[in-house]
């Protein structure tokens, strides 16, 4: 479509108008460049303006003053030494690598492309399974024959997050803190040295300068006691002869004590899409590390002391990947179908048949299962 603006009496239109002089260096007649002309046209009498609906109107009717010709895209080649024209190639195309989009802590080197974790020893095994995050964040700790005596064992399970850099720290570090402290207290205040050895941990770790925070739960045993312990929401739970009781109680800021410990504090704790937080961030009120939420997130445990008795059978540890899908009655039920009745107990077994149920059942948590026979320790 072309438009056309005539007024009879203007000298603008004249054939001298310098308006339409054209030089050769802007204005050029080759064939491969793009032309514009303007040609001068004899004026329409009429002295209104019109607009030509037609393109084909547009480039010859006389009462058009101005016409924009714009000629087709030039046709770049090349001519071979013998004469041929040869058309120019499309050039190759370009493969850029696009990098995953991730966010968080980069991994461990030890915690680089572990999906699966699993381990055996004398009255214990252990099986961890990595949910959708990029690595695995959860560790485990376990050793017997302790200082020297033969019923003295040492088990945890840490859930990392973050990262895993405070579970790694603390499934290194925990044990010889705790036994250090309960040891030098010869047992006069169990409970207030293993909360000294959790604490002297987080100390530790945050003297390291490293990022993230990791949920605990341990077991000691030493002289037939059982001693549990954590700060977070890892648990632990007892078989009594098949009946699960649950030696810890989870840290989350849902619970009123917890919530009004950290309100007290200055913090808030708050609901976001149906989880509670404090500051509208971590799920969780205690563990290791956590320097940016210190100030509210402690690392002092809860612990629970008793006896073991010929009726404890079996002591489960799990991360909150397990206790999310499947209860503690129903998690002893599962375990302890590998025990009874079998000739040969199959412990590590019983620990991949939890954490799959709860896979099946949707979790997609990061998901520690340890399974401790208890009976040897009596």
């Amino acid at each position: 479509m072309s438009c056309s603006v005539a007024v009879s009496s203007s000298p603008v239109f004249s054939p001298s108008s310098s308006l339409f002089c054209t030089k050769p260096s802007i204005l050029s007649s080759s064939p491969d460049s793009h032309t514009l002309s303007l040609s001068h046209l004899k004026p329409s009498s009429s002295g209104t303006a019109s607009c030509c609906s037609s393109p084909s109107n547009s480039t010859s009717s006389p009462s058009s003053p101005f016409r924009l010709r714009l000629s087709k895209p030039p046709v770049i080649s090349s001519t071979s030494p013998n004469g041929a024209v040869l058309k120019r190639k499309r050039p190759a195309r370009l493969d850029i690598p696009v990098s995953s989009l991730t966010f968080g802590v980069p991994a461990t080197p030890s915690a680089v492309a572990r999906d699966v974790v699993e381990a055996e020893g004398d009255g214990f095994s252990v099986y961890c399974k990595r949910g959708r995050r990029e690595y695995m964040e959860d560790r485990y700790s376990a050793a017997d024959n302790l200082r020297g005596e033969s019923k003295m064992a040492f088990f945890g399970v840490f859930d990392g997050h973050g990262g895993a850099k405070a579970a790694d720290f603390a499934a290194k570090n925990l044990e010889k803190n705790v036994l250090d402290e309960v040891i030098s207290s010869d047992q006069e205040d169990i409970e207030e040295a293993v909360k000294r050895g959790y604490l002297n941990t987080d100390s530790d770790f945050l003297k390291e300068d490293l990022t993230g925070g990791s949920c605990c739960v341990t077991a000691l045993i030493r002289n037939g006691n059982l001693v549990v312990s954590n700060a977070g929401d890892c648990r632990a739970v007892i078989s009594r002869s098949g009946v699960a009781e649950a030696l810890t109680s989870d840290h989350r800021p849902s619970r009123e004590d917890e919530k009004e410990r950290i309100e007290t504090l200055g913090g808030y704790v708050d609901l976001c899409r149906g989880v509670w937080r404090i500051q509208g961030s971590l799920a969780v009120s205690r563990g290791i590390g956590d320097r940016h939420m210190k100030q509210w997130v402690t690392a002092e445990p809860e612990t629970k002391v008793l006896r073991i008795e010929p009726e404890h059978d079996l002591l489960i540890l799990a991360s909150d990947g397990l206790w999310d899908k499947v209860s503690n009655q129903e998690a002893v039920d599962i375990a302890r179908s590998f025990f009874a009745g079998n000739n040969k107990p199959q412990p590590l077994l019983a620990c991949k048949k939890l954490v799959d149920l709860s896979v099946s059942r949707g979790s997609m948590d990061d998901t520690s299962v340890m399974v401790i026979k208890l009976e040897q320790y009596i």
